[in-house]
């Protein structure tokens, strides 16, 4: 079963995926439980700001914005950085077909508890669209056609049920086209098929076409600016255990920096050991709000779910993050519960 060509796994799989590297796990899903505090009943430890933590703190809790080579599968990508850095367990967000280059976050040991958050982000890629006819006249007008949302069904040899699937393409260009050859950017929604959108433009021009080479240069909230190589994260590994954590902290980032396309709340350090312990946030706790694009009023009213409620990322006052949940409650009220918890991160 192969899955979408440069795109994320769709929901139904999570869009992300967790290596155990204990003996008895080939890649079992992460287990933790509810609230991740012992079971002591004492206050969880909070972790310090994150630009003040160790090389081991960062590779128990942190993110490498990967640049995947061509051959080897994400999966086997993601093991080879769980065996270089040591660490019991990595979750790459998204995968990406073994053909495909680029850009392929892998979150590190806890920090897998924060794959989740890696299904709301856009994706951006280049392809080379392989037309079967010289490129015609209205390519530009076509791309432009194709933005906005469009219909999908997976491909027959498809990890997911073939249904027709809405996907929001952002942005569609070409960079440049000569002979049957058309250079494309994409900006798409997580989940979109990038091997059927070839195909389907193939149809739309007249000509037929496929997809060629592809590579994925982003995954909100990361690009490739800053993409470290497999011998990047080694060389910074060894410059570690002889005693300069420089290089690895340019490798591997703290993990609140996945999260940085979400909407922000920060909470005071009570309401944080709160949530340690399992408790959602409530609105004393709450110090400030940062990025909701929903009018507070539309999140108080809660005529959704909680599932339709915007994911929001939790931190302390020094940045460092408690928790992912659903912005269920107005944060400027005086009473009443404003986060409702998915996962506790301390």
């Amino acid at each position: 079963m192969t899955p979408p060509d440069g795109a994320d796994e769709p929901p139904a799989s999570d869009g992300s995926h967790t290596i155990d590297g204990s003996p008895a796990a080939g890649g079992s899903s992460t287990a933790d439980g509810p609230s991740g505090n012992d079971a002591s009943g004492t206050d969880a430890a909070m972790r310090g700001p994150p630009a003040e933590r160790t090389a081991a703190e960062r590779l128990a809790f942190g993110v490498v914005n990967l640049d995947k080579p061509p051959g080897p599968s994400a999966h086997q990508v993601a093991g080879w950085v769980r065996d270089l850095a040591g660490v019991d367990r990595v979750a790459h967000a998204g995968t990406l077909d073994p053909t495909v280059t680029g850009c392929l976050p892998i979150l590190l040991g806890a920090a897998t508890r924060l794959a989740p958050a890696s299904l709301e982000g856009h994706k951006e890629y280049v392809a080379v669209l392989e037309l079967h006819a010289p490129v015609p006249a209205d390519l530009g007008a076509v791309l432009d056609a194709f933005e906005g949302p469009i219909h999908q069904k997976p491909p027959r040899k498809s990890a997911v049920a073939r249904e027709l699937r809405v996907r929001e393409i952002h942005a569609l260009d070409a960079i440049e086209a000569e002979s049957r050859r058309a250079l494309l950017r994409i900006r798409c929604e997580s989940g979109t098929y990038v091997r059927k959108l070839c195909h389907d433009l193939g149809l739309a021009l007249g000509t037929g076409a496929h997809m060629g080479d592809l590579r994925r240069t982003g995954t909100e909230p990361f690009d490739d600016t800053d993409l470290v190589t497999c011998h990047d994260l080694a060389d910074a590994l060894a410059f570690a255990a002889a005693g300069d954590p420089g290089p690895l902290a340019a490798a591997v980032g703290p993990a609140e920096r996945a999260l940085a396309h979400l909407p922000r709340v920060t909470i005071a350090g009570s309401a944080a050991r709160e949530v340690a312990h399992g408790a959602p946030v409530y609105a004393p706790g709450v110090l400030g709000v940062e990025g909701v694009a929903a009018p507070m009023e539309d999140v108080a009213a809660g005529t959704g779910g909680a599932a339709d409620e915007p994911l929001v990322a939790c931190y302390t006052p020094d940045g460092a993050v408690v928790c992912l949940g659903r912005l269920v409650g107005d944060p400027g009220a005086e009473r009443g519960t404003v986060v409702d918890l998915e996962r506790v991160l301390v």
